[in-house]
């Protein structure tokens, strides 16, 4: 799946999830994604491995939405967590159509790292937002 980044393009929220890795102890990587598997910005990892994360991450998001919808009073999906033998994978929703992904340690402290990601998201929600695309032929806003 490719990038909506150009390559070698540092995005302006890499910092956002620099900071994430680095506060709490044994976060290895986080990918800022569109809720349709787009990278958006990325930590820790190559750009073939970002692509890879975001398009596990959104289908797991995509599956809690289908869920929430069925089992959920169709709540919105806070938090996906994944727990391998060595490795934590979280996926929560970061903005309207984009979510956050991240990767750590199993010696990391879940609780901590969900707490975190939820203060990261709430203090740069409005800047997280992926619009919706337009379906292909559909009439452009821009007037062009």
């Amino acid at each position: 799946m490719a990038t909506d980044m150009s390559s070698g393009q540092v995005s302006d929220l890499d910092w956002l999830l620099s900071g994430l890795v680095q506060r709490v102890p044994y976060t290895r990587s986080a990918v800022l994604l569109s809720a349709d598997g787009l990278v958006k910005a990325l930590h820790g990892m190559d750009a073939d491995s970002a692509d890879h994360m975001a398009a596990l991450a959104a289908g797991l998001y995509s599956l809690g939405r289908s869920a929430g919808a069925r089992f959920g009073d169709s709540g919105e999906v806070r938090q996906v967590v994944v727990e391998l033998d060595s490795t934590l994978l979280f996926v929560s929703t970061a903005g309207s159509g984009t979510c956050l992904a991240v990767l750590a340690g199993r010696e990391a402290d879940a609780a901590v790292l969900g707490y975190e990601m939820a203060m990261l998201v709430k203090s740069v929600r409005p800047y997280l937002m992926t619009p919706a695309r337009q379906a292909a032929g559909a009439p452009s806003t821009t007037g062009l």
